[in-house]
């Protein structure tokens, strides 16, 4: 079962040797992304600094909704969809910042809302093509 997920989680693209330089823990989420454990966007913004990287955020909101009350298996959901919205963007990186639960007419229903992280050595963000092309060599790395 996949970790819980709540707002300042930080889901990152599975990258051993990234999360092994940085000293961060996670466990596996969904398919390829990580939950880090134990660790907020701060802590993680100044451990990837001391390390000589930058750590981008996208300032586009990506929200889903669904209809119901909050659920761990509702969330995941609700953050593969996300995921799967922000997939041709090639970040790495995804930022949990709010999930809030509302009714209309008496009808319960939640929105998660999330902005696009993305970790790098080069302080200039690099281009869609660059951020693919660095992800595909990962992923043949990994095997």
């Amino acid at each position: 079962m996949p970790p819980t997920v709540e707002v300042g989680a930080i889901l990152m693209k599975d990258w051993p040797r990234i999360k092994k330089l940085l000293g961060l823990e996670s466990e596996a989420y969904s398919e390829e992304w990580t939950v880090l454990k134990d660790l907020d966007v701060c802590a993680l913004d100044r451990k990837i600094h001391a390390a000589g990287w930058n750590f981008f955020f996208m300032a586009t909101e990506v929200k889903v909704m669904f209809f119901g009350s909050v659920g761990a298996a509702k969330i995941q959901n609700a953050l593969k969809r996300i995921l799967g919205k922000v997939k041709q963007q090639h970040f790495n990186g995804l930022e949990v910042t709010a999930i809030v639960s509302r009714h209309f007419l008496g009808v319960p229903y939640v929105t998660v809302s999330a902005h696009s992280r993305h970790m790098q050595q080069n302080y200039c963000l690099d281009t869609a093509a660059a951020r693919q092309s660095l992800q595909r060599d990962a992923e043949w790395a990994r095997g």
